[in-house]
């Protein structure tokens, strides 16, 4: 894990480690290094109609020079615009959530639309 923080430094740095504070907590599992740069928490199987299969973190994060990169489950923006409208300075895509710096969000909206997520996801594995 450390190889991945220690790309990034400055403020962004102690970001992510609020980040990973934040997932750990929520997932209640350790991180793990995905893909080189992705830390994740926990683990799901998935497979596609398509027949394409795979293994992909519960909760994951990114932190790259430019912002913090959240993935979150599918169409998040659209079930959770509410905690959206809170969390403040951010871009959204169908699965992932870019902030440029965690000083300019609501930590606490952040971390109700993580939990929301989480929740979502474990649900929908049941």
């Amino acid at each position: 894990m450390p190889e991945v923080l220690d790309r990034v430094t400055g403020p962004r740095r102690e970001e992510a480690q609020t980040l990973l504070a934040m997932m750990g907590e929520l997932s209640g599992e350790p991180p793990v290094v995905w893909a080189g740069r992705i830390i994740g928490f926990g683990d799901y199987e998935y497979r596609y109609e398509s027949g394409h299969s795979g293994r992909a973190p519960l909760l994951a994060f990114a932190t790259g020079a430019k912002q913090h990169t959240v993935y979150l489950v599918e169409d998040f923006a659209e079930r959770w615009p509410d905690l959206l409208a809170r969390l403040g300075k951010h871009r959204s895509s169908k699965v992932c959530l870019y902030l440029t710096r965690l000083r300019d969000v609501d930590l606490d909206a952040l971390r109700a639309l993580v939990a929301e997520s989480l929740a979502e996801l474990e649900e929908s594995l049941r």
